[in-house]
């Protein structure tokens, strides 16, 4: 009984591992409503198979993209230690943008997660959004960013800037507009 039990976890390891390397593909291919079926089907297991490890299409995309909100609260942690705090901010949002326009629909998909907390990609980006906040915070401290702008205003803005990246022929729409966005959020002496 013990043997078959530890091949039937590396069975549903291997499985996990298929369906998401499928799941990257048909993401890639198709944006964030690929088809869960296709995704099953390139994975050669059953539908069953994905909706037992993956409940909702959200906590698919949440084990796709933990790795890549994983980076994000990294990268924001190592950047409250910038000296220019307005720079750090900007870096950081131009990571985050970069990384909502890898898949079609993925900007779309993470505003929505921030607004429904029974979202299973919920938890994910709202560790993400928290790291960000303590970049926002500093930069408005420091005098860079105009001290009435939200988080989450800033960062509905930035994945704005993703989704029209995203539909736009420009490899580096996103960062021009980026840095559009920021002179208007940058404080000014009146």
């Amino acid at each position: 009984m013990l043997i078959l039990s530890q091949t039937t976890r590396a069975d549903a390891r291997k499985n996990r591992d298929l369906l998401l390397a499928a799941a990257r593909e048909a993401v890639a291919e198709h944006g964030t409503d690929a088809s869960l079926r296709d995704i099953a089907r390139r994975a050669s297991v059953g539908i069953g198979t994905l909706y037992r490890h993956f409940p909702t299409r959200e906590a698919l995309l949440e084990a796709l993209l933990n790795a890549n909100f994983d980076v994000l609260h990294a990268r924001a942690d190592s950047l409250l230690a910038s000296p220019d705090p307005g720079d750090a901010l900007m870096t950081w949002l131009g990571e985050l943008a970069a990384g909502a326009a890898t898949y079609q629909g993925l900007p779309e998909s993470i505003m929505n997660a921030l607004a429904d907390e029974e979202s299973g990609l919920h938890a994910s980006c709202a560790q993400m959004r928290s790291a960000g906040g303590r970049l926002l915070e500093r930069a408005q401290q420091a005098g860079s960013i105009r001290s009435d702008v939200t988080l989450s205003e800033v960062i509905a803005l930035t994945l704005g800037l993703a989704w029209a990246a995203e539909r736009s022929e420009a490899s580096d729409l996103a960062a021009r507009l980026l840095s559009t966005a920021m002179y208007g959020l940058a404080a000014r002496d009146h």
